[in-house]
Parts: C-alpha cells; sequence; structure tokens
C-alpha cells in the first residue's frame, strides 16, 4: 500500500510537471496509463538532460526520445522556426530534416539563412553542402565547400573536407578525389575517411595500394581500444569485406 501511494504521488507530480512546464500533452497519457514506466521514461527523457551538463548524456537522452518519438524532435524544431523564425532556429531545422532524409527541403532552409551577417557562416555553409550532397548535387556541393574555403580560410573540420573529396569523386574528378582523400585519411578520427580512400584507389585501378590500404586499417585497429572498434565496427567490416575479395 505505502508503494502504490507512493508511485500515485510521483504519478501525479510529474503530470503537474508537464502541464506546468509545456511538454507535450501525450507525456500526461504515458503517465496516466503507464504509471511506473511512464514515469521512468518521462524521467529519462525529458528531466535528466536538464539536470546533467554531460555531451554524452544528452546526446544519449536525444537518442532515447527520438526513439519514443520519433518525430517530435522535427515538430519541435518546426515549431521553434515559426515562432522565431531565427537563423538558429533555422539551422537546427535544417540539420533534422537532413536526419528525416528530406535533403531538399534542408537546401532551401540553409540558403535562406546563408544572408547578411551570416552569408558566409562557416557552419551554414557546411550544412548546405551536406544538403546538396545528399540530395545528388555533388557539383554544388563541391562549390558551397570551396566558397566556405575562400570565405574562411582558417576554418577546420574534417567531415568538411571529407565530404569535399567525396564531392569531387561524384563529379569524376578522380585525381583530385584521391589528394583530397589521402590528405583527409592522414587525420581523420574514424576509419570512413580511409575506407572511402581505399575503395577510391581500388576504384583508379591501383589495386595493390588499396590493398595495402585495408590491411593498414585492420592492422591498426587492434591496438585501438574497444571503444574504436565498437564504434568504427560498420566500416571495419567493409576493410576486411574489400580486403578478402582483393586477396
Amino acid at each position: 500500500m505505502p508503494l502504490l501511494i507512493l508511485t500515485a504521488i510521483v504519478q501525479v507530480a510529474l503530470i503537474v510537471h508537464v502541464m506546468r512546464t509545456g511538454r507535450a500533452t501525450y507525456w500526461i497519457f504515458i503517465l496516466l496509463f503507464m504509471p511506473g514506466i511512464g514515469a521512468a521514461a518521462y524521467f529519462i527523457v525529458e528531466l535528466l538532460p536538464e539536470l546533467s551538463n554531460n555531451f554524452g548524456a544528452r546526446r544519449t537522452m536525444r537518442g532515447v526520445r527520438k526513439t519514443l518519438n520519433p518525430g517530435g524532435e522535427l515538430r519541435r524544431r518546426e515549431l521553434e522556426h515559426r515562432l522565431s523564425g531565427s537563423v538558429d532556429a533555422t539551422r537546427h531545422l535544417a540539420s533534422e530534416l537532413i536526419e528525416k532524409g528530406r535533403f531538399a527541403e534542408a537546401v532551401d532552409h540553409y540558403r535562406a539563412a546563408l544572408t547578411g551577417l551570416y552569408e558566409h557562416d562557416p557552419d551554414l555553409m557546411l550544412g548546405l553542402a551536406r544538403a546538396e550532397f545528399f540530395n545528388g548535387d555533388a557539383a554544388a556541393c563541391r562549390e558551397t565547400l570551396a566558397k566556405l574555403r575562400k570565405h574562411n580560410p582558417d576554418y577546420r573540420s574534417p567531415e568538411g573536407h571529407l565530404l569535399y573529396a567525396r564531392a569531387l569523386q561524384e563529379c569524376d574528378e578522380l585525381q583530385e578525389a584521391e589528394a583530397e582523400f589521402a590528405a583527409v585519411a592522414a587525420y581523420y578520427s574514424g576509419a570512413e575517411a580511409r575506407v572511402r580512400y581505399a575503395q577510391l584507389l581500388e576504384t583508379v585501378g591501383k589495386v595493390a595500394e588499396a590493398r595495402e590500404e585495408y590491411s593498414d586499417i585492420l592492422a591498426a585497429a587492434e591496438l585501438a581500444p574497444r571503444h574504436f572498434k565498437k564504434a568504427q565496427k560498420a566500416w571495419l567490416a567493409e576493410a576486411r569485406s574489400a580486403l578478402t575479395q582483393l586477396s
């Protein structure tokens, strides 16, 4: 009986919290009809991120939130954009649209944000380049990244560098792409850049060099910590499969 009373108190307190803080009303139904599990989910998704300043914890919570409410983040970003129309809100909305595979819309929002004081903002330009690439316009992506480099010569982004190499490859500028892949593979923190570099070497007929690159990737992974192997599992599997086919 005391446990039931405590559960009811917590349930009511959380429902009141939902209403006072303006959170999504679906939480009320979850808390009403799934008292124990609902309270735990509400704490993890809504309260814990506010109590933690740890980036990793916030990222984990965003993942949980997206699992429980897949379209919630996009709806929130759309509402923020409608209410404020700020560059920051536009950037967040465009980024979420990319996550949802709505690349053409993301392109439009990024271009709308790249005006005035933000005309050459490097983060917005990189976002636009990503949206253009995944929207199937590698040439536009390449041009956007070239402009980013011109107007922001001190800006550094491994992801942007890798994207530039991929855009060159898609535009059949293979010699230039090979040079860029080699450069970014030398400092990129994950295995993706080196695997893509090896794949390009295969494409241009440098099979022996590709084989050596795949072997080096796997050898380096053997000495890497467990968390690296886990995070790079897919790319390491790609390298292993490619090496087997070339052997």
